[in-house]
Parts: C-alpha cells; structure tokens; sequence
C-alpha cells in the first residue's frame, strides 16, 4: 500500500487490477478523491491506496532508472546520473545510502522504493527521473 499523499506524476509503481500486479507510471493524482491514475501500458485507470504497491530499490531498478554503477575498492558502491549520486557504504545493501546532488545531501537509513528516489531526485534537481525502459 502506497499513501496517495507520497505520489507524484512520473512515479513507477505496482498497481493491482482484478488480482494482476502490473507495473506502471502514475500520470495524475486526484487527493481529494484520494485515487491515482497509473498508466501500465495496457490501460490508464484510477486506483486507490489499497490497489498501488511500491516497487523496492536495487540494483536491477537503478539501472533501469539510467544510473551507471561504480564499485569502489572499500566495498562500497556510487551509482552515477549525470551529476546525481547515491552512495552505498556497502555494496548492494540499500537500507543505507547517501544521496547527493550539487550542495544537497541526503542520509537514508531505511530501504526505500523507487518512487521515493525518484521524489527525492525532483526535489533535488527539479528533473523528473523517468526510466530509461520499463518493461
């Protein structure tokens, strides 16, 4: 379950239709109505919070999001896109990570989703971070 007040346009996430999970982007937010509109290719539709499910943060997904991986000698992992950051103290655990970008750093010290780093990513550099494939 996803609260609808921590979605935003361009965010990836899993959304249920008649007991099928299919990825998808959310295209608009109505909060007063408390519903999202996904679109997952095969159709545009409005879900509520107990219907969008959010997709974990890995590797697999922040390579799919354009970040290249960089694996330092220490044991530790940088994802690089353009000039943004993600640091993994220890290699492909992402419960604990520092992001940054230009003077703005973060510290996260709890796994977080992709649409989660795709809001700190807009709030950081007011881009939107939109896969670069989605299957």
């Amino acid at each position: 379950m996803i609260k609808i007040s921590n979605l935003k346009f361009g965010d990836i996430v899993l959304a249920e239709f008649e007991g099928q999970q299919r990825e998808g982007m959310v295209k608009d937010v109505d909060r007063a109505e408390g519903k999202a509109c996904v679109d997952d290719n095969v159709q545009e539709f409005w879900y509520g919070p107990n219907e969008l499910y959010p997709i974990p943060l890995d590797d697999v997904q922040m390579r799919r999001l354009g970040f290249t991986k960089v694996e330092n000698g220490n044991g530790s992992a940088k994802y690089m896109r353009d000039s943004f950051r993600v640091l993994l103290p220890q290699n492909g655990n992402f419960s604990n990570m520092e992001i940054w970008w230009r003077e703005d750093h973060r510290y996260l010290n709890q796994p977080i989703n992709v649409h989660e780093l795709q809001n700190h990513y807009y709030q950081m550099t007011k881009v939107e971070l939109l896969p670069v494939s989605v299957h």
